[in-house]
């Protein structure tokens, strides 16, 4: 597959593209890479996404372990390898166990989860799947996250839905990683 909406030279670049590189690069990402290299063709919807997407990675209530887990389920469900090999490293470095992550790859229920992963990973599973949560799996997150934390998390796993779209569209390639296998086709 051929990258279909590959980086833009830094000379072909408008003053809005510019701009908006400028401020993700001055970010904690400090670079334009994965879904920001197809969103610089919209520089102000690459603008918006990149401030919400550090929103929610680096201000949210969330640990870092339950929003990297979070995100490699999203990656999983949506079979985005640019976003599984970027977050395997940092949910590793997070706490989740390499046996975990490799159960979430394969598409199979992750026998060692902590309790809190549980959560997350039931929460995650139905809300990509049915769109919603059963009022059980709506009140255990509650109970462990409070309200701004079901909110975060409901709103980070739809940004890494929007964004792992746009990397399937634009067919983005993946950064080579430690620790992270190509996510293999499920059934």
């Amino acid at each position: 597959m051929s990258d279909r909406l590959p980086p833009l030279p830094l000379d072909r670049l408008d003053a809005a593209q510019r701009a908006a590189a400028d401020e993700l690069i001055a970010g904690p990402r400090k670079s334009v890479k994965g879904p920001f290299i197809p969103l610089l063709r919209s520089p102000e919807l690459l603008s918006r996404v990149g401030r919400l997407g550090e929103h929610l990675r680096f201000h949210t209530v969330l640990s870092p372990r339950v929003s990297e887990f979070a995100t490699l389920l999203v990656a999983r469900a949506c079979t985005q390898d640019f976003e599984w090999g970027v977050h395997v490293p940092l949910a590793l470095k997070a706490g989740t166990s390499a046996a975990t992550v490799d159960a979430v790859r394969e598409g199979r229920w992750p026998a060692g989860m902590s309790e809190e992963e549980a959560c997350v990973h039931d929460f995650a599973t139905e809300l990509l799947q049915r769109h919603g949560v059963a009022d059980a799996t709506y009140q255990a997150a509650l109970a462990r996250f409070g309200e701004r934390g079901v909110v975060e998390l409901a709103s980070l796993i739809g940004y890494f839905v929007m964004v792992s779209m746009v990397l399937n569209v634009a067919h983005t390639p993946p950064e080579a990683a430690e620790g992270a296998a190509p996510l293999p086709s499920l059934p």
